[in-house]
């Protein structure tokens, strides 16, 4: 049964306060006259001292009627008339001035108050009972999950995630026949999240799991549970199980957990009631519904090291499944996917374009193809080149390319130059190049150009080697600067703050300083507002602190001696390059290279 008890009353009161007002409308009319017999008018017209006024209301159809009198103290009385014309006959006789009005049956006036009155008792049913507008105002305790009784989608649909599918394919295999997990004894896992960056995959891989099966899925969000009236969240719990019970067996996928499941009394605060009952209430229901219901809930999310203990232990969700970003040979399946209905031209090479989109999820790689498409419509051709692949790439990974904006010759020349000492140090250094594209064209983002490196592999684990020559190329650009234009602008500020970060990194998190070792000095994953205490200490000591500092300083400087020593090596390649792209705007990484020979 559905708990409303919290939002009955607000409703109860409104009504109230509605036919309050129809009473007292039709009171006040009623209460300025005062209705009296025919006889009590035969007696007021035998004293005309006493009449102020007379108004007869003749009726249009027959002789029937009313009559409204006022008398000289401030009092009106009113009767109903069998013959009203008799009735003039009298006033004449008696020398009653009166005035006579013939009516059709019907005066809006007389019924305006009741009009009122079913107009607002209207809109407030609209609103109770789930209009649009209204927002469903008295289901708040319904549960807002989804159901969707069969998904098109199969596991076949899934691309790239070889690993999790054969993960779940045990439940697959209970929902399709849970009679022989229980005569077997074997206790099917009651919960399983799926955990991993956005656009992964989650969602698709839990309706996937629903349409392999062929059982019911029912959908919602962690932020639909949450409302500002204490006990709803609760209240939508226990009729979304029930539901689910109805339909069994079945999937329960709840997206974005965290939203409602974080760890309890913690953050800012200490405490959130409603989101803690709610919890509290998940928690009971997941570790109340017996195995042979066959219900299995699924959820969602990208922090899970933000989840209360409680919901992760065995009998809630026994199963974590990672669904991490795919590889190479992951990525080229995906776009195979999502390029079967799409036209390709014979020049697409879609392991080239794998191997160039390091670090996409399947969702970003849906959209290149996508960006492609839409390229490839408004050029007007019969199909997806490359060429279209390549646009749609720098368009979603740096921002679509402003070719009308107007740069001076200047900006021009000082671009030309911070970019190809990006170029250089990516060509020379094996562990972050090659170069891709190098362009002097401003971007979406802000930027004014753009040095795109192509990686040729996917690596698990960064070299201490590695990530010093990521800070060597991207100081590429400031030293360029320094050595050609003799002074430094304000355009390497995020090539600063991205040294910056590698060397605190390194430092604090990963133990590449000698000074300091092993040890692990990094706290910001400690944030208050997402779920942890507000008060805590730091693990360090002052002095720690600055020899963390000039360690990170000669972590820099190092790096900063040898990026410079190369660029200044190749400085002629500085020139070539610079005055190559003054002329064309934007170079391949093929004709970057040529230049070195």
């Amino acid at each position: 049964m559905n708990d409303q008890r919290g939002f009955r009353f607000p409703w109860f009161a409104l009504i109230l306060v509605v036919l309050l007002y129809g009473f007292m409308a039709f009171t006040m009319r009623g209460s300025s006259e005062e209705a009296i017999t025919a006889q009590g008018i035969e007696q007021l017209v035998e004293s005309p001292e006493k009449i102020d006024s007379v108004l007869v209301i003749a009726s249009e159809a027959n002789a029937t009627g009313s009559v409204h009198i006022k008398t000289g103290n401030g009092i009106s009385y009113t009767a109903s008339l069998a013959d009203t014309g008799a009735f003039t006959e009298k006033l004449d006789s008696k020398n009653i001035d009166y005035s006579v009005r013939v009516s059709s049956g019907f005066r809006l006036g007389d019924y305006m108050p009741y009009i009122v009155m079913l107009i607002m008792f209207m809109v407030i049913l609209r609103v109770m009972t789930g209009g649009k507008a209204g927002g469903q105002m008295m289901n708040f305790g319904k549960s807002r999950a989804r159901l969707a009784i069969r998904t098109e989608l199969t596991m076949n649909d899934v691309a790239g995630m070889a690993e999790e599918k054969g993960e779940l394919q045990e439940i697959v295999e209970f929902l399709r026949n849970p009679k022989s997990f229980v005569e077997m004894g074997a206790r099917i896992p009651k919960g399983v999240i799926l955990v991993g960056p956005p656009g992964t995959g989650k969602t698709l891989l839990a309706k996937a799991v629903a349409g392999e099966a062929g059982v019911p899925f029912f959908s919602i969000s962690g932020s639909d549970f949450v409302e500002m009236y204490v006990g709803v969240g609760a209240a939508r719990v226990r009729d979304m199980f029930e539901e689910a019970k109805k339909n069994a067996p079945c999937i329960i996928f709840i997206d974005e957990i965290d939203a409602v499941a974080r760890r309890r009394g913690t953050g800012l605060g200490g405490s959130h009631d409603e989101r803690e009952q709610t919890l509290n209430q998940m928690l009971v229901e997941m570790d109340g519904f017996s195995q042979s219901q066959g219900i299995i809930v699924m959820a969602a999310t990208n922090r899970v090291d933000i989840l209360d203990p409680a919901i992760m232990r065995p009998g809630r969700f026994d199963r974590k499944v990672v669904v991490s970003k795919p590889d190479v040979a992951a990525r080229e399946s995906i776009l195979k996917l999502h390029s079967k209905n799409k036209h390709l031209a014979g020049d697409v090479d879609l392991k080239r374009v794998a191997q160039t989109t390091a670090g996409y999820t399947g969702a970003d790689l849906e959209n290149l193809l996508n960006e492609a498409a839409i390229s490839a419509v408004m050029e007007k051709k019969a199909q997806i080149d490359q060429t279209d692949i390549n646009d749609a790439f720098i368009k979603t990974g740096i921002g679509k390319e402003k070719r009308s904006k107007v740069i001076s010759e200047r900006d021009k020349k000082i671009t030309a130059y911070h970019e190809t000492g990006h170029a250089i140090l990516f060509h020379l250094l094996e562990d972050v190049g090659p170069v891709h594209i190098i362009s002097i064209i401003p971007t979406g983002e802000g930027a004014a150009g753009y040095t795109m490196p192509l990686p040729d592999k996917d690596d698990t684990f960064i070299t201490k080697q590695q990530l010093k020559h990521m800070m060597m190329a991207a100081m590429g650009g400031r030293i360029a600067e320094e050595l050609i234009c003799e002074d430094v602008t304000t355009g390497a500020s995020q090539d600063i703050k991205q040294v910056t970060n590698i060397a605190r990194s390194m430092v604090m998190q990963y133990g590449m300083s000698d000074k300091i070792g092993m040890i692990n000095c990094n706290e910001e994953g400690d944030d208050v507002f997402l779920g942890y205490d507000i008060a805590h200490n730091k693990s360090y000591s002052d002095e720690m602190l600055s020899l963390i500092d000039s360690e990170v300083r000669a972590l820099v400087d190092e790096c900063y001696r040898a990026a410079k020593e190369m660029i200044i090596a190749h400085k002629e390649v500085l020139e070539k390059s610079c005055a190559l792209l003054l002329e064309k705007e934007k170079i391949t990484g093929e004709e970057f290279a040529a230049l070195f020979n």
